[in-house]
Formats: C-alpha cells, sequence, structure tokens
C-alpha cells in the first residue's frame, strides 16, 4: 500500500535550536529559510561546514542546445561548472573550475531572494534574484578555447508552482531542494562568433536548488524535462530517487501550465553501465518512455570529493494522468535522466 506524503502549507525554520528539521515533506512553494547556521551533527563546531552542502543549477531548454551553469559549494571545496549540449550535432562542451574550500563562492540563503556569484580571473559568474526575475549571468574568458557569454533571464510569477522537498538523510542530515520546471527563459549565449537569442515563446529554464547535510557515500538518480505539450501547453516532469527517507515526500511531480500535479511513487527501470538504452518510469498515473540520444559523463576526483555523473538527453513518450484525471499525452519532450554516485 502507498504510504501517504505530507504537503507543508505553513512557513517555518528548516531547522530548530537542537539542529532538527522542523518539518519534513512536499510544498509547492519554498515556505522554510533556510537556517543552515543551526545544523548540529559534529561537536566540533568548525568542522560543520565541510558537511554542508550548497548547490544553484541553473539550466535553459532550447529547439536546439541546452545551456547549463552552476555554483557549488561542496565544504571542502567549490564548483563553477558550465556545458552546453548541441541537439543537432549530438555533442557537448563543459568547463568546470574548482575552488579550494569554496573561496570566492558566494550563495544566496534561500532560493527566492538574494544573489549567488563568483569572481574569478577569467571567470564571472553571477545568479541573481529580484521579484519575479531571475538573472544568470556568465563571462567565461576561455571556454575551450573561445570566450563565453551568456545573459539570461528567467520569470517566476509568484503563483508559479514547483517540487520542494525536505527529506531526512539519517538521524542528523538532511535535504531541502526546490526544482522549478518550464520558466520562460530569453537572452543570448555567445560562444566565439556564434550567438544563440532564447525567446519565451520556444525556451524554458528549470532550477535545481539544492541544500543540505548527505551522508559521504551518496546516490541518486534524477529525470527532468520543460517543453510544451501539442496544444501549446508548458509541460515539465521530475522524477527522483534514491537517498534518505522518503516516507513523507517524494520529488515525483508534473507541472502542467504553472500548477504541481503530484504523483505518487515511480519505478524508474534502466539498465547501469548501458545507460544508452531505453528508460521506463511507471506508476498507477505515469508510464513514459525516455530514449536517450546523449550520454554526458562528468567525472571528479579530488581525493575527498570524487562524483561520477551519467546524464543522458533525450526524449520523452507516454502519458500522465493529472490530478483532475485528463491524460496528458508527452510526445517527443527534451529532458535528461542521470544517476549519480558521489563521495563527499
Amino acid at each position: 500500500m502507498a504510504h501517504i506524503e505530507h504537503e507543508m502549507t505553513q512557513p517555518s525554520p528548516l531547522l530548530d535550536e537542537r539542529g532538527r528539521l522542523v518539518q519534513t515533506g512536499w510544498a509547492r512553494q519554498p515556505l522554510l529559510d533556510c537556517n543552515l547556521e543551526q545544523a548540529r551533527f559534529y561537536q566540533v563546531r568548525p568542522l560543520q561546514r565541510f558537511r554542508i552542502k550548497r548547490w544553484d543549477y541553473y539550466g535553459v531548454t532550447s529547439p536546439d542546445l541546452y545551456f547549463s551553469a552552476t555554483l557549488a559549494d561542496l565544504g571542502y571545496a567549490g564548483q563553477v561548472f558550465v556545458y552546453v549540449v548541441d541537439f543537432a550535432e549530438g555533442t557537448y562542451h563543459e568547463e568546470t573550475v574548482t575552488v579550494p574550500l569554496g573561496r570566492g563562492i558566494t550563495l544566496a540563503r534561500n532560493s527566492n531572494e538574494g544573489e549567488s556569484r563568483y569572481d574569478g580571473r577569467n571567470l564571472q559568474a553571477r545568479f541573481d534574484v529580484e521579484g519575479e526575475i531571475r538573472r544568470v549571468e556568465v563571462d567565461w574568458a576561455d571556454f575551450g578555447g573561445s570566450p563565453l557569454r551568456a545573459d539570461l533571464r528567467f520569470r517566476v510569477p509568484t503563483d508559479h508552482e514547483s517540487t520542494v522537498v525536505v527529506i531526512p538523510i539519517g538521524n542528523r542530515r538532511f535535504y531541502y531542494n526546490r526544482k522549478i520546471n518550464c520558466l520562460p527563459a530569453e537572452g543570448l549565449l555567445r560562444i566565439g562568433d556564434t550567438t544563440t537569442r532564447f525567446d519565451r515563446a520556444t525556451t524554458l529554464g528549470n532550477l535545481d536548488w539544492g541544500r543540505g547535510v548527505w551522508d559521504y557515500n551518496s546516490f541518486w538518480v534524477w529525470a527532468s524535462g520543460s517543453g510544451f505539450l501539442a496544444d501549446g501547453r508548458r509541460v515539465g516532469l521530475n522524477m527522483g530517487f534514491g537517498f534518505g527517507d522518503t516516507t513523507a515526500a517524494t520529488e515525483h511531480t508534473l507541472l502542467l501550465e504553472g500548477r504541481i500535479h503530484k504523483l505518487p511513487d515511480v519505478a524508474t527501470d534502466y539498465e547501469p553501465g548501458d545507460f544508452m538504452r531505453p528508460w521506463t518510469m511507471r506508476s498507477d498515473r505515469v508510464d513514459l518512455t525516455f530514449l536517450p540520444f546523449l550520454e554526458r559523463k562528468a567525472k571528479t576526483d579530488l581525493l575527498l570529493i570524487r562524483s561520477e555523473v551519467h546524464q543522458l538527453f533525450g526524449r520523452y513518450d507516454g502519458t500522465v494522468l493529472a490530478d483532475s484525471g485528463e491524460s496528458i499525452v508527452i510526445e517527443g519532450l527534451v529532458g535528461w535522466a542521470e544517476e549519480h554516485n558521489a563521495r563527499w
């Protein structure tokens, strides 16, 4: 029998004075203040910063490409990475800068306001939230031999819902995550002499905002996509599993025209080690097949921090049942599915 997930509807701090979660569950909006200064999991307080993981990951899906920029502070080190996927060519390029102890990386306290940034010698990145507008700016002097300039703007209406989860990981560890799909996006991406312009009619953005204290050995699968139905409605998918106690909440959702439809547990089937084979996502309300067309591999080996990501870009086909009972037909929705193993 499926468990009943808990929807959080009231604001509160994330942690109480003892460092324990005040609420667990899922929400449609970021209701909790991310007071990580209250975290209590080591007796030696200065060591705690090395276990706290924080990141802001923005992406934008256009008819021709996917662009992503991330600012992350993993405690031992910080990272700034950018990648561009060319759908027509079936290729991608990625660059990463690793910053010891995360020096110079600033991340906003909460997901609905503030600025995250990094200012380096040859790389500047700034993510700013002001009202309904999010702005992503990246200047990278040498991105695979050419200068890169990105200037993107995402609009997030106050009533646009997102996938928010707060789940415990063991006794004193936890994860607070907000994922936003289907953000109308506009702006430009310039790499060398090639400029791509994005407009809201064809381009949608996404955000993966994470804050938490993880186990040293961690694993997860994440699947997502933002696009348009045949009738023009904006549709987003988000599914994931692999970490923490999901009794109170999973992150399985359908987003339809800015409204979240919470989905029961979804069984994801794929072939580890042969990621380009079709993936399936099944539940009472979900019947999807994901056909990859490109595999992005990213490995990090920094002694204390090691990770391996297999991110597959492809197309979703199938049906998802909305809360109203309407069967939403998904045809060729471009998105991704990934497996991530980390020691961090």
